[in-house]
């Protein structure tokens, strides 16, 4: 999962579904992807908890390079069953908890132009084990506080084109966990994306088709998906997903496609197409 699950928040912390985290005081630095991801990599972790929070109880990583020091957040959950039943009396066949979903959630969002609405994540050994480990993020609530909470966006507009992006990357990668908690919220209304440790499954159709009727779709974002090669997306994923996986995105990806294209031609482009300035 990426490891970030929020559930109420308080002055200066934030509980998450997932752990607890307290809010930075100091600011953020400035630092490209690829500084993060060395330093995520490389750094040495001087200080460790277990948040006990969550399925996958996520730790807490304290993180320097002798010269920054910043958190990051590492689960190394692997888990594979022929069935799993849930509390709820329904299950799951085939059923996989994974790690290896995050970074490849955080590849394929990168392809798709959505790179900047998750954490940076990469694959590390810690303490013997394989796992995902996330840049920490600075954040402010989750979906499931703000909606607590009745809070409204200063901009609705542009946060419900947050969302619409979130709900088709659900779609596309199968999310079979996506609960308010795993949409964060920063104190500027920027939304993140996190926990996708139960998303790839191996189905061609879309788990809630309404999660596309009902959303507009970003104009590049669309051109993106269109685009979206199975090489590279197999590259780029390579070790993290199975042919069986990409083939099935590849799937839900045509379907995507082609409700948006039924919807242009019924409603027209206006009705189903935003541009977002900042997206090139």
């Amino acid at each position: 999962m990426i490891p970030f699950r929020f559930r109420k928040s308080i002055p200066f912390l934030v509980v998450c579904s997932a752990f607890a985290v307290l809010l930075f005081a100091q600011e953020e630095p400035n630092l490209t992807e690829e500084q993060m991801k060395e330093f995520l990599l490389n750094a040495k972790v001087i200080a460790s908890r277990n948040t006990t929070k969550g399925i996958t109880s996520p730790f807490r990583l304290t993180l320097t390079d002798g010269n920054l020091t910043h958190d990051a957040a590492f689960q190394s959950i692997d888990e594979r069953l022929a069935k799993k039943e849930f509390a709820n009396r329904t299950y799951e066949l085939n059923f996989r908890d994974s790690y290896k979903y995050d970074i490849a959630a955080y590849e394929l969002a990168k392809l798709l132009g959505l790179g900047d609405m998750m954490p940076v994540t990469v694959e590390r050994k810690w303490e013997g084990k394989s796992g995902a480990i996330s840049w920490w993020l600075p954040v402010k609530m989750d979906e499931a506080t703000r909606l607590s909470q009745r809070l409204n966006p200063p901009d609705p507009d542009a946060w419900n084109k947050q969302m619409y992006k979130k709900r088709i990357f659900a779609e596309l990668v199968y999310d079979t966990d996506p609960n308010l908690t795993n949409v964060l919220i920063s104190a500027d209304w920027h939304l993140w994306m996190i926990d996708f440790s139960r998303a790839f499954r191996l189905y061609k159709q879309l788990r809630e088709p309404n999660n596309i009727t009902q959303s507009k779709c970003e104009r590049h974002l669309l051109e993106r998906l269109r685009q979206l090669d199975r090489n590279e997306l197999t590259q780029k994923t390579k070790g993290l997903l199975s042919s069986a996986e990409i083939g099935n995105l590849m799937a839900r990806r045509d379907k995507i496609v082609a409700m948006y294209d039924d919807l242009i031609a019924k409603k027209g482009e206006a009705a189903v197409l935003y541009d977002d300035p900042v997206v090139k």
